[in-house]
């Protein structure tokens, strides 16, 4: 090796350890139905900045309560924008840091091919035993669902059939297994690359229910962590953008 690749091999080097020792950790909770863009947006963080998101994934109702009992985690990605909003109240985040990183879309999705029609119609004709959807006290997709019965006349009539998942993650669960026929999930739960990759789905229109604005929030936990300010700004960049409209979110 020549003097010349050798010194630019040592500055190489230098920057890499240079980068190791100013890398640091965030614990992140982050709510069920973003947990696929997440997984991927977190190891393209990684690999860009150097720091590590520790995820942990839930309903929002529970990550609040987990965030209200000292939880080690210093960002909160929420699946609706008043939970933040609440912890900003009650003196839990960093002041300003709240903002919404997407706005998601309610399905209803059934693995079996061809039972969900474009419309949705299939709820009307009540030809399934199960509906799947997520407990509405503590995720807003399983509101999303509610308002959307609500506003079509059928919540009183398919009450009965309900099977309620503590979140989104296990009202997916509940189709995908088989323990329930078709149910209510988040659109990025059975969307890759722009389209549904398996069975049936009716995305429901925007207007059938309360907009779905997905807000992130600084902890005050997170307020002198720098993975935790890094992760919050690579979430409005483009590449992180790209993964999240990936999977139905809009902006």
């Amino acid at each position: 090796m020549n003097a010349s690749r050798f010194l630019t091999s040592m500055f190489a080097l230098c920057l890499g350890l240079a980068g190791a020792a100013h890398a640091a950790q965030v614990g992140v909770a982050v709510a069920a139905n973003f947990t696929a863009p997440m997984q991927k947006i977190a190891q393209q963080f990684e690999q860009d900045t150097g720091h590590k998101a520790v995820l942990s994934f839930g309903s929002s109702g529970k990550m609040y309560a987990q965030i209200k009992n000292g939880a080690p985690f210093q960002v909160f990605l929420s699946a609706d924008d008043e939970t933040p909003a609440r912890l900003e109240k009650e003196g839990l985040t960093q002041a300003t840091s709240r903002f919404t990183y997407a706005t998601g879309r309610l399905a209803l999705w059934s693995k079996q091919p061809g039972l969900v029609d474009a419309q949705g119609e299939v709820l009307r004709k009540a030809s399934f035993e199960r509906l799947a959807l997520a407990d509405p006290k503590l995720a807003p997709y399983g509101a999303a669902a509610i308002e959307t019965l609500t506003g079509m006349g059928l919540l009183q009539a398919l009450t009965p059939r309900f099977v309620q998942g503590e979140s989104i993650a296990q009202a997916y669960q509940f189709v995908a297994s088989g323990n329930a026929a078709l149910g209510f999930v988040a659109l990025s739960q059975v969307m890759v690359d722009g389209k549904v990759s398996e069975g049936s789905a009716w995305v429901v229109p925007a207007n059938m229910h309360a907009p779905l604005r997905q807000d992130a929030v600084v902890l005050a936990t997170g307020r002198d962590n720098p993975a935790a300010q890094a992760l919050v700004a690579y979430l409005k960049g483009d590449k992180a953008r790209a993964i999240i409209k990936g999977y139905g979110y809009v902006f």
